[in-house]
Formats: C-alpha cells, sequence, structure tokens
C-alpha cells in the first residue's frame, strides 16, 4: 500500500515537473524576429533614488507576447551622442524671450557630445536658424524674438512632421524640444482626433525621435482662451507621451513663470537614457507595432514610445 501511494505520488510529482517546463518553456521571449532600437529612459518616481537598472530587468512586450531583449546600453561614453533641435513657435507672445535665458543655459550646459540646433515653426514648415552643431556658443546665437503673428505657423504639428522628414538618419539618439501653445488652427476642432497631430507622432514613432514639450501661449484671443489652450496642451501631452519625451505644462492659459525647472528635468532624463535593442515578432510587413517596454523593479518607471518601426523580416 504504501509503495503503491509512493508510486501515485512520483508520477504526480512528475506530471506537475512536466507543467512546470512546459509553462516556463511558453513564456520564453521570441527569438525568431527582426532587431529593432530605440532609446528608453530610466524616470524613478518622486523622492526615490535613480536605480541601477540591468537588462534582465527590462520586458519588452508585444501584447501578451514578450520579446527577447539583447541590448540595454547606458547612453555615455562612446554611446553618449546626442542630436537635439528645440523648436520654437513663431506664434508665440515675445515676451517668451523672457525665458530664452534659461534655455542658453540648458544649451551651455550640455555635454561636447551633445549637437544643438535651433529652428521655427513658421507657415507649416521648420525653419532653422541654427544646424545641428558642438559649438553651443553658436546654437545661443541662434535664438531670436518670435514673429507674433497668429497662424503664421499654420498647423505647428506641420512644422514638426517638416523638421522629422529633413533630419538625415544617424546612430546617435534624435530628440526635440517642442516650445508652442499647440493650437492647431489649421485643424480647428478640438477632439482626439486631429489628423496633423497623429501623423507628427508617427513621424517621430517611424524616425526614433523623442519629443519633449513645453507649453507657453501664443498672441491674440486665442492666447488667454481656456478652451483653445486647454485642447492645445492636451495635443502637446500626446505627442510627448506617445514619442517617449515628458511633457511640462501649467495647466491653465497663463505662461511659465519659468522654464529652468523644467528644463533642469529634462537634462537629467538625457542622462538617464539607455539604447534599447530587441528581437520584435517576425511579420512579412514593415510598419509601426504597438510595444510596451517595463520593469518589475520598484519606485522606477520606463519611459519610451508607445509604438515602434519594425522593418519586414527577411524571409
Amino acid at each position: 500500500m504504501n509503495i503503491k501511494k509512493l508510486v501515485v505520488g512520483g508520477i504526480a510529482l512528475c506530471a506537475l515537473w512536466v507543467t512546470a517546463l512546459e509553462n516556463a518553456g511558453a513564456q520564453q521571449p521570441e527569438t525568431n524576429g527582426t532587431p529593432v532600437q530605440m532609446v528608453v529612459t530610466v524616470e524613478p518616481h518622486k523622492g526615490a533614488e535613480m536605480p541601477n537598472v540591468s537588462a534582465s530587468d527590462v520586458l519588452v512586450m508585444e501584447g501578451k507576447d514578450r520579446d527577447r531583449v539583447t541590448d540595454w546600453v547606458a547612453a555615455q561614453g562612446e554611446r553618449a551622442g546626442l542630436e537635439f533641435f528645440i523648436l520654437i513657435d513663431d506664434s508665440l507672445t515675445r515676451s517668451v524671450a523672457l525665458q530664452f535665458s534659461d534655455i542658453r543655459k540648458f544649451i551651455d550646459e550640455q555635454p561636447s557630445t551633445t549637437q544643438v540646433g535651433i529652428a521655427y515653426m513658421q507657415n507649416g514648415i521648420a525653419r532653422v536658424a541654427q544646424n545641428l552643431t558642438n559649438d553651443h556658443a553658436l546654437a545661443d546665437k541662434a535664438l531670436r524674438l518670435p514673429l507674433g503673428m497668429r497662424g503664421v505657423d499654420a498647423s505647428p504639428y506641420f512644422a514638426i512632421s517638416d523638421l522629422i522628414k529633413r533630419w538625415p538618419k544617424s546612430d546617435n539618439r534624435r530628440e526635440v524640444l517642442i516650445v508652442s501653445d499647440g493650437v492647431d488652427l489649421y485643424y480647428g476642432t478640438g477632439d482626439l482626433l486631429d489628423p496633423y497631430l497623429q501623423s507628427a507622432i508617427e513621424d517621430a514613432q517611424k524616425a526614433g525621435i523623442l519629443v519633449s514639450v513645453i507649453y507657453s501661449p501664443g498672441v491674440g484671443h486665442f492666447a488667454h482662451s481656456y478652451w483653445q489652450a486647454y485642447w492645445g496642451q492636451l495635443y502637446l501631452a500626446e505627442l510627448a507621451d506617445k514619442t517617449g519625451g515628458e511633457s511640462y505644462y501649467i495647466g491653465m492659459t497663463g505662461a511659465p513663470v519659468e522654464f529652468a525647472p523644467y528644463l533642469s528635468d529634462l537634462a537629467t532624463h538625457l542622462k538617464h537614457q539607455y539604447l534599447l535593442g530587441f528581437i520584435a515578432k517576425p511579420e512579412t510587413k514593415a510598419g509601426l507595432r504597438r510595444v510596451k517596454v517595463r520593469t518589475e523593479l520598484p519606485k522606477v518607471d520606463l519611459v519610451a514610445p508607445d509604438q515602434v518601426f519594425v522593418p519586414a523580416t527577411p524571409e
């Protein structure tokens, strides 16, 4: 009788062991597919210390499927290269020039591995005042008063797409800071369906460019229109969130007292970015793929675009 129980128990134990192995195998990340790279920012919760995040702490999910992480490299040393454009809305009030000292300080404090460019949103295009340069003093000089003419920029999202499409591909990180009220007079309706905003988001995601934004009011009636300011700030926040950047706004129609706190926070983010490589699920057609990058480490978030461009898997 004892022998019978022992045999039955052994069989049950073997069954549990086989089931565990099958489950473990089902949870293993995909090994066949297409290599993809994206920039990820490590952001600790308020009051928490910056954690040490290793590749084994990073999860990349496509739906319920986990992708295999192949690289997790800090954007430092030989990999610190950064191309950073500051794109200013030419329809802003000229009082934004009071913030230029904060912007210049931010530029001057960037390391020599960071190239800075200055451009202005004007008539739906990005007019480059200073091409990307490691000479930060030269970038400082390109800052000028905005034209302060409502509608001169058409849709600000046209100018964002224009800059992104003309930006040459590079092995460096590529990021842009937008200073705008986000109001899209060309579309004209406050809802979540603005096609020009969505195009700008997709253009940034396809190019792997992170977009951060600072809200600043424009001229005229719309500068104090709560309805317009609300949707403008909402659009800017969506642009930043979906491309892996940061959004800074004050939740009202007035101008920020200073940009310094925003720029200080942005500078911290730039110092804690990683180049993430992973194997996306194989597909015969290239396109944007929705992914979720996360970690199970406590009190920390991994900030990344919610979509990444995946080339077609070679046959």
